[in-house]
């Protein structure tokens, strides 16, 4: 897609979004969601990213009643810590992919809206860690930091495009990896790392090998994983690769070695950017289905 393409569509969805009742924009901490609630208290409800694990913080603009907060499904989570106009949320391992828990708040001052409900769905392996929630009016700042996302985020759209034009018009094999310069002329390092990897203990498929290698601009992880028996066929749907401050690196690709559906061992590789400040390990490795099971691989170390 050209870029000015790219840019009308953006345009478009950006201006699809304005006219839900309940609106979303770029908040005023880079990285955090922010959601605006309607003013005339019309039912919605924010669907929010949770997982088993990881911190989900939802920070607000006006005090909370602590005691009108409820929360479905309390009791499976590890941690529910109301502050003053702060809640933090934290799943315990109770719960499974997929699920859906309902969250609803009240406000102190008894101004429109007097409530926000949310609905928080459980990710394999990812959460959103920071959501700010605001009533009021949208100040210039807000504004300003809107320019500033939607100006990063096309700029971000931008050098995926040429990416995406590049690896589509480079030649196949040595010569692309060349052509789009994800080698260069220290070529590829490889190392088998299987006897380092600490599987995690509730794995839907038992990992073989795995093996890590790095280039100039990408790096990979082959995993050979194996179906315990009876379980049924799993495929990876989507994967992620952390490091120990928290910090994901972005994967460009999953691929999955053609077998047979019936087939018990697979082999998958799951490729990132390379950080331009290098690698520094070590880092998990999660793999998911479009189902529950998932599969992680920690202590994850590159040559």
């Amino acid at each position: 897609m050209p870029s000015s393409s790219t840019v009308v569509l953006l345009g478009l969805l950006f201006a699809s979004a304005a006219a839900f009742a309940q609106s979303e924009s770029p908040a005023s901490v880079p990285g955090a969601r922010r959601i605006e609630l309607p003013p005339d208290g019309s039912p919605s409800s924010a669907e929010v990213a949770v997982s088993a694990g990881l911190s989900t913080g939802l920070y607000f603009d006006s005090d909370l009643m602590r005691d009108g907060i409820e929360l479905e499904g309390r009791e499976r989570f590890s941690l529910v810590d109301i502050g003053q106009a702060t809640l933090r949320l934290v799943p315990s391992s109770r719960v499974t992919p997929g699920e859906h828990f309902r969250l609803v708040v009240r406000f102190r001052d008894g101004a429109a809206p007097v409530s926000a409900s949310f609905l928080l769905r459980v990710h394999p392996a990812k959460a959103d860690p920071l959501v700010e929630v605001f009533r009021g009016k949208r100040t210039i700042e807000t504004y300003q930091q809107e320019a500033r996302e939607l100006r990063a985020e096309l700029e971000r759209c931008r050098e995926e495009n040429s990416r995406l034009v590049a690896e589509h018009e480079a030649p196949a094999g040595l010569a692309g990896l060349l052509s789009t310069g994800t080698l260069d002329e220290n070529g590829v390092s490889g190392s088998v790392v299987t006897k380092d990897i600490l599987p995690s203990s509730g794995n839907a498929l038992e990992a073989t090998s795995v093996t890590t290698y790095r280039a100039k601009k990408a790096v990979a992880v082959v995993v050979n994983l194996v179906t315990k028996a009876g379980a049924r066929p799993w495929s990876p749907k989507g994967a992620t690769l952390r490091g120990k401050s928290g910090a994901e690196l972005k994967v460009l690709r999953i691929w999955q070695q053609p077998s047979s559906p019936l087939a018990a061992a697979r082999s998958i590789v799951v490729e990132t950017e390379a950080p331009k400040a290098g690698i520094q390990g070590p880092y998990s490795l999660k793999l998911w289905e479009d189902g529950p099971r998932t599969v992680t691989l920690g202590n994850v170390t590159f040559p």
